[in-house]
């Protein structure tokens, strides 16, 4: 499935839309403007809570939960001692995820077991942070939206850190 990911021009909260590829709206990114560590939520356009995504405040790296039906759908955070820029995608079990990619590029592969199962893209030229993700059918389509998130979340905390 092909989606795109716009942050909205003015939000508090850092919200977004998730759009199909005919720019539909999908689901709602609500990020909330009060809360200790960064705090997302995933909604459908009903409001029904599909994830939640929740930065981890004691961490080495910058470390983030999703959480969807109750339970740990993955922690996401930076690998240390990398050459590259790579993420750690922990999912219960052995099935373990890692994204690979450019950060200044803003491209970045999800690969579960060797094989890239996502593909995210940034588009320069718009008026708000747009990604294109492309995510294999056989994929858990929410986790992998909720991982684009975190990683625009990342992207920005090392933006403002390097403007510091």
């Amino acid at each position: 499935m092909r989606y795109q990911l716009k942050d909205k021009l003015f939000s508090i909260g850092g919200d977004a839309m998730i759009q199909d590829a005919s720019g539909r709206d999908l689901l709602f990114v609500d990020g909330k403007a009060i809360s200790l560590g960064r705090r997302l939520e995933i909604k459908d356009l009903q409001g029904n809570r599909l994830a939640t995504i929740q930065q981890q405040l004691i961490a080495l790296t910058p470390t983030f939960e999703i959480h969807q039906h109750g339970g740990v759908g993955a922690k996401i955070s930076m690998k240390l001692l990398s050459l590259r820029d790579r993420l750690k995608i922990d999912v219960p079990g052995n099935d373990d995820m890692e994204a690979r990619g450019n950060i200044f590029h803003y491209e970045y592969g999800i690969f579960r077991g060797g094989r890239e199962v996502a593909h995210i893209s940034k588009a320069w030229i718009a008026l708000s942070d747009t990604y294109g993700i492309d995510i294999d059918d056989d994929q858990d389509q929410v986790l992998i939206l909720a991982c684009a998130v975190v990683i625009d979340e990342i992207l920005d905390m090392r933006q403002k850190a390097d403007k510091d």
